[in-house]
C-alpha cells in the first residue's frame, strides 16, 4: 500500500486527542498524538507512537518519565498548540505547571496521567512507547450525566470534531 493510500485508509478512521509532555535537557516538550491507546488496566497500561518529525521526539524517546493529558473538546486550544510547529508550546506560563517530578501539566483539561516510560519500539518512522500511568487526574468525567461535559475531541479527515448527544447513533 502507497503512503498516500495508507493515509487515506486512515483518515476515516477517526481518533481520541491527546498530548503528550516531558521534560528535557533543553526543557519542557509538547506534542498532539491520536494514536493514545489503553493496554491493561492491571498494570494501568497504555501506548502510543510518535512520529521521527516531531522537534518533541528527541526528549520523549529518552524520557524515564511522561505526561498524556486526554482531551476533549474544551481542550481544543492545547490540542492546536501541540500540534503547531515552530512555537514556544510553553511561553504563557498561565497555562501549565511542573509536576514536583519535573513533568509539565497543562491546566483545566478533562484528564491527565503521569506515566512511568517501560518500553519503547522503533516502528518504521515512528516510536512506539509503552508507559504506566502513576499518577493522574480527571477534571472532567467523560460520562457525566449533568449536560455539562465538553464532548469529546475526535480527530476525523484532518478536521477537530465534538461528540455528543447530537453526533449518537444508537
Amino acid at each position: 500500500m502507497s503512503a498516500d493510500a495508507f493515509k487515506a485508509f486512515f483518515r476515516g478512521h477517526p481518533a481520541g486527542v491527546a498530548v503528550i509532555t516531558a521534560v528535557g535537557d533543553d526543557g519542557p516538550v509538547a506534542l498532539t498524538a491520536s494514536s493514545v491507546s489503553s493496554v491493561s488496566v492491571d498494570p494501568p497500561l497504555l501506548i502510543f507512537s510518535i512520529s521521527s518529525l516531531s522537534s518533541a521526539t528527541p526528549t520523549l524517546r529518552t524520557a524515564q518519565s511522561l505526561v498524556v493529558h486526554l482531551l476533549d473538546a474544551d481542550d481544543l486550544d492545547i490540542a492546536r498548540l501541540g500540534a503547531t510547529s515552530g512555537v514556544d508550546r510553553f511561553a504563557d506560563r498561565d497555562t501549565w505547571s511542573s509536576l514536583t517530578t519535573g513533568e509539565p501539566v497543562f491546566h483545566g483539561v478533562r484528564a491527565w496521567a503521569r506515566c512511568a516510560v517501560i518500553s519503547r519500539m522503533d516502528a518504521g518512522a515512528s516510536t512506539v512507547i509503552a508507559a504506566q500511568a502513576v499518577q493522574g487526574s480527571i477534571t472532567r468525567d467523560a460520562s457525566a450525566d449533568d449536560g455539562d461535559e465538553a464532548g469529546a475531541l475526535v480527530y476525523h479527515n484532518r478536521q477537530w470534531h465534538r461528540l455528543g448527544d447530537h453526533s449518537r447513533i444508537g
